[in-house]
């Protein structure tokens, strides 16, 4: 499985990006990433998922997941950030951070 993640938006502008493989994480990370794109239902989300009252200066998270030769982008506004989708944006986000 293999995830790319990108962080745009916030008050500084900053972009994040980084992609992660369970080829080559470290086994207790390759074991997690799976179970939290499942947690997230991620293959079942919208493409793109906005708030209905945008605010500045909120991120903005784009997620590429490929696995078993399925592939699917979702977009998500930080203001109407599914719940099950936190904690894998949480874990990409520490992971973003060690590189």
């Amino acid at each position: 499985m293999r995830v790319s993640f990108e962080r745009t938006g916030g008050f500084a502008g900053i972009t994040k990006k980084t992609t992660v493989d369970t080829d080559t994480l470290p086994p207790h990370e390759a074991a997690k990433l799976p179970q939290l794109v499942e947690v997230a239902d991620l293959f079942r989300l919208p493409e793109l998922i906005t708030s209905p009252n945008p605010q500045s200066d909120r991120f903005q998270y784009k997620l590429t997941v490929e696995d078993n030769g399925k592939q699917h982008t979702v977009t998500v506004s930080e203001s109407a950030l599914p719940g099950t989708l936190k904690p894998l944006i949480e874990w990409l986000q520490t992971v973003a951070q060690k590189r």
